[in-house]
Parts: C-alpha cells; structure tokens; sequence
C-alpha cells in the first residue's frame, strides 16, 4: 500500500464511484413562451423598421431560439388577426402595420399630402420592378420616350430603386433594380409576390402618407414635360 495515500477504504470507493458514474442530462429551463410574445410584441410596435429573427433574438440573451422565435411570431400574428393592426412578414423582417381599410381614417389627421406619381415614376417604376436589372436604355427602349434624370433620382432617392452595377457595354451604363425597402412599403417578402402590372399603381397609392413622395409636381409627366424620344446612346 501506497504510504503517501492516507485516504481511507470508504473514501476511495466513493471516488471510484463518481468517476464511473454516467453523465446525467440536465435539463433547460423552461422558456415562458407568452414572456417572449409579450417582449417580441414590445419591441415590434416601439420600431418604424421591420426586425429580423436573429435581431429578434438578441432580446433574449441566446436563451430563445429561432425557432422559438418563429413560433411566437406566427402566435402572435393570429392574434392580431382581427384587429386595425397586423404583424406581417416582409422583406427586411418583421413589423406592424396599419391595415389599408384603417389607413385611409388616419390619413385625414396626417399633414402630409396623399401620395401623387406621375406616370413617368409610375411607368419607369413598374418597368425595373417586372423587368430588372435593366440599364436607362433598357427603360428608354420600353418606353419610347426619354427617361428624364429627376424621374430615375427621385426612385433612388426614395430608396425604392438602387444601383447594383454596371453594364459591360460601351459606356458602362448603369444597371437598375428595385430595393428590400421596396419591398417593405408595398408589404411583400419577394419580387415573386409583386402584384399583376394593373394593381401596381393602386397598391402604391394605398401607402400611407408617411411614406409619400415622388408627387406630380416635382416630377415631370411623360408627354406634358416634354420628354422627347430616346437618344441612340446605348
């Protein structure tokens, strides 16, 4: 017997014991789901910007998972169902919005004006959403008529329309196509779900007044401003 080991018999089986012992599983706490609906409800009605699950998720310190996450949101979404007010999913996350049946009762107290498209907006607009990316040529081309620059600025300025490249023809003309923020205004989660060409314009007139721009007045009219036909310059 090891003279330096003064542990008695008892004590050495009990250590032997506690290294042979299997591993016990424990358990997770219990997430209280209707807490993460509250929070979640919370932080969606207190944020004009639509919220991601994995932004989401940091209000939870890493104790709720996605799908926890998702799961709640979808509860939630019922929940709201019948009410002035829904949860929807768009492109950029989550949000609440007013419905459009409620949304023209609220318009009548904003000070905004309601929003007004000209139809150069209206038909440069639908021509990047249903045929992008295009180039100023491309739009030009469809068209038939010049497409001024304010009408293309005001788009990008709007945050509805981005540039994301350039062609590589002579001149390297730009390349054009609609953004997330577009997305989100007209309440859709992909290019897919975009409305029949027709409705375009009457879905975008429904938006709420926060939201208008691009009026008539700062922007030209197709024939009234004097839009000529395009140049050859692509």
């Amino acid at each position: 017997m090891n003279m330096n080991d003064q542990t008695n018999p008892d004590e050495q089986d009990a250590r032997r014991e506690t290294r042979e012992a299997p591993l016990v599983a424990v358990e997770p706490a219990q997430v209280d789901l209707e807490q993460v609906k509250r929070v979640l409800e919370a932080a969606l009605l207190s944020t004009p910007e639509p919220l991601t699950v994995q932004q989401l998720k940091r209000l939870f310190a890493g104790e709720v998972d996605a799908d926890n996450i998702r799961k709640v949101l979808d509860q939630l979404k019922d929940e709201w169902t019948e009410r002035s007010i829904e949860l929807t999913s768009v492109a950029s996350g989550w949000r609440f919005r007013v419905k459009p049946d409620y949304q023209k009762f609220l318009d009548r107290i904003a000070n905004e004006k309601p929003p007004r498209y000209s139809r150069a907006v209206l038909e440069t607009l639908a021509i990047i959403a249903y045929r992008q990316p295009v180039t100023r040529g491309d739009i030009e081309e469809v068209r038939g008529v010049a497409v001024s620059p304010p009408t293309l600025n005001a788009l990008v300025e709007r945050g509805w329309v981005e540039v994301i490249g350039q062609r590589e023809t002579p001149g390297r003309p730009a390349i054009f196509a609609t953004t997330r923020k577009f997305l989100d205004d007209l309440n859709l989660r992909t290019l897919e779900e975009l409305p029949p060409l027709e409705e375009l314009q009457s879905a975008l007139e429904t938006l709420p007044q926060q939201h208008a721009a691009l009026e008539t007045e700062s922007l030209p009219l197709s024939q009234d401003s004097g839009e000529q036909p395009p140049e050859p310059t692509e």
